[in-house]
C-alpha cells in the first residue's frame, strides 16, 4: 500500500479488517516496525478522532510522530500554479509539501472541501498537489470527498459485532444545522458496496450522492421502509452534491429515535461524531444499548494501525 487516499488503495479489504482486528488484540505486536520513521500529521480543519487515534496507531508501532495544524501555526497555503502571489497566501503547496517530505517518511493530511464549486472540490486538486509534491506516502485524514479512516473502522466495527453473515446496513441522512461535506457518507457507501452487505442508502430527495461512490446500492427516500429489518444504521449529514452544498431539508422527522428502531432487527446505531444531540441523533439513542459510537471511534486506532503497517511494510521493508 503505497498511499491510503481511498478503498481503491486496498487490495484485500478483509484482509486489512482482520488485520485491524488481530492489532486490537495486540497492538504493540509491531513496536518494532516503525523504528526511526516519522509520520507527519497535517491538518488544515479540527480533528479529534482522526488527530488522536492515527497518532496513538503511529506510536503503537513505534514511529516518532509531528503533529501540525497549518490553520493555526503555519503559512497560508497556495494550490494554484502560475499564480503572482500578492494576495493572502504566503507559500506555494509545491515548497511546503516538498520541506514536508523531507522531514515525514509518511504524511497524513486532512483537508475539508469548501462546499462552493463541486468541479474544485471533487477533483481534489490538493490531495494530489500533496502526493505530487511531497514524494513520500500519504494518509488521508479526511479528504474533500472521502475518510477512508473513518470507512475502516466502521467496517472494523460491523465485523466484529455482526450477528449474521450478510447483515442488512442502511446508511441515513440526518438533519443538521448547517452544510456539512459528503465525505463521510461517500466514503462508507464506497465501502458497504464492496462488503458482503445489503446495503441500502435513505435520505430526502434532492440529497443523492455521487454515483461513482453508491455504486448499486439500493436507494430508498422513504426512511421507514429503508430501515426495516436493518441490522446497522449509520447516521449522517451531509449537502446536496447536485445542488452542490446547499441544505435542502432539515425535516427534524429523519432523526433516529427508539420508535424508529422499533422499525430495524433491534439494529445497532453508528454515528462517525461529531454528533449534534437532539438534532442528528436523539439523546435516548446515544445513550442506549444500541449505540456503538464509542466503540466505533475507539476502532480508529486499530484500523489506522492497520493502514500504517501495510505502508510501512510496502515502502519501507528491506
Amino acid at each position: 500500500m503505497e498511499n491510503f487516499i481511498s478503498v481503491k488503495d486496498v487490495k484485500n479489504i478483509s484482509a486489512l479488517v482482520n488485520e485491524a482486528l488481530e492489532l486490537k488484540k495486540n497492538p504493540f505486536a509491531h513496536s518494532e516496525l516503525g523504528k526511526n520513521k516519522t509520520l507527519g500529521l497535517i491538518f488544515l480543519n479540527p480533528s479529534l478522532r482522526t488527530r488522536l487515534s492515527t497518532q496513538k496507531a503511529a506510536l503503537n508501532l513505534g514511529m516518532n510522530v509531528m503533529v501540525m495544524n497549518m490553520d493555526k501555526e503555519g503559512w497560508a497555503l497556495e494550490t494554484q500554479d502560475g499564480v503572482i502571489m500578492n494576495h493572502n497566501t504566503v507559500e506555494h503547496i509545491r515548497e511546503a509539501a516538498a520541506v514536508m517530505g523531507e522531514y515525514c517518511d509518511i504524511i497524513g493530511v486532512r483537508s475539508f472541501p469548501r462546499l462552493v464549486d463541486q468541479h474544485e472540490d471533487y477533483s481534489e486538486d490538493f490531495f494530489n498537489k500533496f502526493i505530487k509534491y511531497a514524494g513520500v506516502p500519504i494518509v488521508s485524514l479526511e479528504s474533500a470527498t472521502l475518510h477512508p479512516l473513518q470507512s475502516l473502522a466502521d467496517l472494523v466495527t460491523i465485523e466484529e459485532t455482526k450477528t449474521k453473515p450478510r447483515p442488512k446496513v442502511v446508511l441515513t441522512w440526518a438533519p443538521h444545522i448547517k452544510a456539512l461535506p459528503q465525505a463521510v457518507a461517500n466514503s462508507f457507501a464506497e465501502w458497504m458496496v464492496k462488503s458482503d452487505v445489503e446495503f441500502v442508502i435513505t435520505h430526502p430527495e434532492g440529497y443523492e450522492l455521487a454515483k461513482e461512490f453508491t455504486g448499486n446500492a439500493t436507494i430508498e427516500y422513504n426512511q421507514d421502509k429503508a430501515l426495516a429489518g436493518a441490522d446497522y444504521i449509520y447516521i449522517k449529514n451531509w449537502s446536496s452534491y447536485e445542488d452542490y452544498g446547499k441544505v435542502l431539508s432539515m425535516d427534524s422527522h429523519w432523526m433516529i429515535t427508539n420508535e424508529k428502531l422499533k422499525l430495524t432487527d433491534n439494529a445497532q446505531v453508528m454515528h462517525c461524531l461529531p454528533v449534534r444531540r437532539g438534532i442528528e441523533l436523539s439523546d435516548e439513542i446515544l445513550d442506549g444499548p444500541n449505540s456503538l459510537v464509542i466503540q466505533e471511534a475507539s476502532n480508529r486506532v486499530c484500523a489506522a494501525q492497520a493502514v500504517l503497517k501495510k505502508m510501512l511494510e510496502t515502502n519501507f521493508s528491506k
